[in-house]
């Protein structure tokens, strides 16, 4: 006996191929959506799998033919989408968004929008609850496009009970843009030394896949309209990254740290922060029984192992496109050494 049917859109992306693998092993039937439509041999037997690109009027209406229990959307990003999902909300018991934590501001009406101006970095409280205040919503920016798909959403009430699932610091294999990368490039390029700004304490809490996937097969089987922090156990600082990483390559690198801001691309890792961002759980553990299943230092093997297979022989721009577009070098190696013999 299956809990239902469950319609996952976005599915051929990382978060995506956790969450359909979650909802089958906890026993829905999914059809597994994407603008591909393959499977490349990555989901359990069973899926059924569509190819589907919602920007064309009336695709996702005809995916959802009859109709489904539960709609998990991985890749919804502004109030159009908010208001197709809304608008097919007679089709859909329930519905599992991903949002992020990008959608907060601190009192001072800072954000990340305003992180490269001059004080610019939020001051969030430690952590940060799901009622904390949010940038307003718009269509100007990804946080302001969020937080407009998620009042649009929500606005809705029980005629579709949509659960907003505001995720951290997206890890895990297939990645477009993979954090981790900065210290697993170094290690295998013989980099022996890293340089870490703000004394390497930058804090960017992370959430695994699998963490995000465990938090949508929890909400998927039990519908509410409500907002939900996505974070693993601990936030560890990029230091902390650092080192955990070394362990996993059986490498010993010198860290040098830096006391205050990146000098350029010397310092700046992708989770540099001049202050912490760590997300309050507590919500998702008291209304779901949340447990995250993996800790950060846990995932590391198969992201690692991942990433040097991915890596291999490629340039990194190549391979990982989602952190080229930053249109930051990451892997300045001559930067840093001209700043070492700087202070020689």
């Amino acid at each position: 006996m299956t809990k239902g049917n469950a319609f996952v859109l976005g599915a051929s992306g990382q978060v995506g191929r956790a969450a359909v693998r979650a909802l089958v092993a906890d026993g829905w039937e999914v059809t597994a959506a994407s603008r591909g439509g393959g499977r490349d041999g990555r989901w359990p037997d069973g899926v059924r799998s569509v190819a589907l690109d919602r920007t064309e009027e009336g695709a996702l209406a005809a995916g959802l033919g009859d109709g489904y229990d539960v709609l998990v959307d991985i890749v919804a990003y502004d109030r159009g989408h908010g208001r197709q999902l809304t608008g097919l909300a007679s089709r859909i018991g329930s519905a599992v968004v991903v949002s992020s934590g990008a959608v907060y501001e601190d009192e001072r009406g800072r954000s990340f929008d305003t992180q490269d101006r001059p004080d610019g970095f939020p001051a969030y409280p430690v952590p940060i609850p799901e009622e904390w205040r949010t940038v307003a919503p718009g269509d100007g920016t990804y946080g302001t496009r969020k937080v407009a798909l998620e009042r649009e959403l929500l606005a809705a009430g029980d005629a579709l009970p949509t659960t907003v699932l505001r995720a951290g610091a997206i890890h895990g294999p297939y990645s477009p843009g993979p954090r981790e990368l900065w210290f697993v490039k170094r290690a295998l390029d013989g980099r022996p030394v890293r340089l870490l700004s703000y004394g390497g304490a930058s804090r960017f809490h992370p959430v695994h896949v699998d963490n995000l996937a465990e938090l949508v097969r929890l909400a998927a089987a039990n519908p509410g309209s409500r907002v939900l922090n996505g974070g693993d156990p601990e936030a560890p600082t990029v230091a902390e990254i650092g080192a955990a990483i070394d362990a996993v390559l059986g490498v010993e690198s010198e860290t040098v740290l830096l006391d205050g801001a990146p000098e350029g691309t010397v310092g700046l890792t992708p989770w540099t922060a001049a202050r912490p961002v760590v997300y309050d759980m507590t919500a998702a553990e008291r209304e779901l029984g949340y447990r995250p299943v993996v800790s950060y230092a846990e995932s590391l093997p198969e992201t690692v192992a991942w990433l040097g297979e991915r890596a291999a022989g490629r340039e990194w721009r190549e391979s990982f496109p989602g952190l080229a577009k930053y249109g930051v070098d990451f892997f300045d190696y001559a930067a840093e050494d001209a700043w070492l013999a700087s202070r020689v």
